[in-house]
């Protein structure tokens, strides 16, 4: 901030709502960023559970189609898979976490009974098997993308505003603070010459 050699008074005071403005600013992003580590540290803790439990199911499943292409071989499997007529749907919506725009993810219900699933009546129990648990697998894994996805985006706001709380704390405000401590100085300094002055203009005219 250019300051001129002589600065009034008017200016001294918007320096200083100024300043005060930038405190308000710093005191709010101060409590966000704040905020946000709570709420970080909060979804931290679902990650790792959705991590695990994903894992878990992942495995259940492999178990479960093992067992089912050592009863069936291979072509019937896959020819049961393409037998699914209906897909479902995931629609991809928005929501908010104090300011911070993170997705949420909705999708149909995707466990299904053997009718539902479209392969009819002649699969074997060891492929049923196997196909439920891979549709558990799709149900942890939507929603681990979606907790992990704002676990993301959260840290990124995070950083964001601990950059610009530290840019306000060792930076702007301070920075703004010399400068009216040399406006106050400058003024009380242009002050005592206008004394001077007047006492010379004075003593003159006596």
């Amino acid at each position: 901030m250019a300051i001129d050699v002589k600065p009034t008074r008017s200016e001294l005071l918007k320096l200083k709502k100024q300043i005060k403005l930038a405190k308000s600013g710093y005191s709010l992003l101060k409590k966000k960023r704040d905020g946000l580590i709570l709420e970080f540290f909060e979804i931290l803790k679902k990650v790792k559970n959705l991590r695990a439990e994903l894992v878990e199911e992942y495995k259940k499943a492999v178990r479960k189609i093992s067992i089912a292409r050592i009863l069936e071989s291979d072509l019937n499997i896959k020819s049961t898979a393409m037998a699914i007529s209906k897909i479902p749907e995931v629609n991809l919506t928005k929501k908010n976490i104090m300011g911070v725009v993170v997705p949420k993810i909705e999708s149909q219900e995707l466990g299904k009974n053997f009718l539902e699933r479209g392969y009819g009546l002649f699969s074997s129990a060891a492929t049923n098997e196997a196909a439920e648990a891979f549709e558990k697998v799709v149900e942890k894994s939507i929603a681990a993308a979606e907790v992990e996805t704002t676990m993301k985006k959260v840290l990124n706001e995070i950083e964001k505003t601990k950059r610009r709380v530290n840019a306000l704390e060792f930076s702007v405000i301070p920075s703004m603070e010399k400068i009216g401590a040399f406006i106050r100085l400058r003024l009380e300094e242009m002050e005592r010459e206008n004394i001077f002055r007047l006492k010379r203009i004075k003593k003159k005219i006596a």
